[in-house]
């Protein structure tokens, strides 16, 4: 095993086992590396890496912190790759979506507090007519990652933020393309809220499902792409 990852999991160990605990500093470099066994370099270069990963957090002139690790924080990483997709993978990207969301959703109606709820309408009133693709793609952003934040689960919640970007491009496009994009988004919108303000979980995540598919089999019938849950 390179060097550098044997120091990035001896420092992983000793917040695992919570010698570190959230927010601790670490020991200074010098004696750190000589409890470890290592080298200063290769435990510099460990530290980096967890830093890119939301692990550490290395403060000019005050050391090297222990992040919150919180999932919102660790899951940054995985934004960061998810933006690396190539554009034949959004449909992968939309069916992973239409797993979580529905989810999402359902505890949405259980957990989403009457302030949220009324975030919800806020946004539903504020959707225009005749809006433009971009205003219609941003409403729709912000009205999903405010039934994701109302779910209660923060893991849930970032996990579907990070697959946010991906499918934009695809929302765009549908925007742009398809015939009665804004009246269908306004009702699905709508029906999603009112079943969340009923405390419908089923209905809410069944609304969502209908949803999510809908722009899914929207872009593989753009792209002539076969479902291949229905090719099974």
């Amino acid at each position: 095993m390179p060097v550098t990852d044997v120091a990035i999991d001896k420092i992983k160990d000793m917040i695992i086992s919570g010698e570190l605990a959230p927010g601790d500093r670490l020991p200074k470099e010098a004696e750190l590396a000589e409890r470890l066994g290592l080298s200063r370099s290769s435990l510099r270069e460990a530290v980096k890496a967890l830093c890119l990963i939301r692990v550490l957090d290395v403060r000019q002139g005050d050391g090297t912190y222990v992040t919150s690790l919180e999932p919102k924080l660790l899951l940054d990483a995985m934004t960061f790759v998810v933006d690396f997709h190539r554009d034949d993978t959004v449909l992968d990207f939309l069916s992973v979506r239409r797993i979580l969301e529905p989810a999402a959703t359902a505890l949405a109606a259980l957990h989403m507090d009457s302030d949220g709820i009324a975030e919800l309408r806020t946004l539903l009133d504020e959707l225009e007519d005749a809006p433009t693709v971009e205003a219609l793609v941003a409403n729709d952003l912000a009205f999903h990652r405010r039934i994701a934040d109302g779910s209660g689960n923060p893991v849930l919640c970032s996990l579907l933020d990070s697959l946010s970007g991906p499918t934009t491009r695809a929302r765009v496009w549908r925007g742009l393309t398809q015939e009665g994009a804004v009246a269908k988004t306004r009702e699905q919108h709508t029906a999603i809220y009112e079943a969340i303000a009923a405390r419908e979980p089923e209905l809410a995540r069944s609304w969502a499902t209908v949803h999510v598919a809908g722009v899914e089999q929207w872009l593989r019938n753009a792209l002539g792409t076969a479902d291949p849950e229905e090719a099974d």
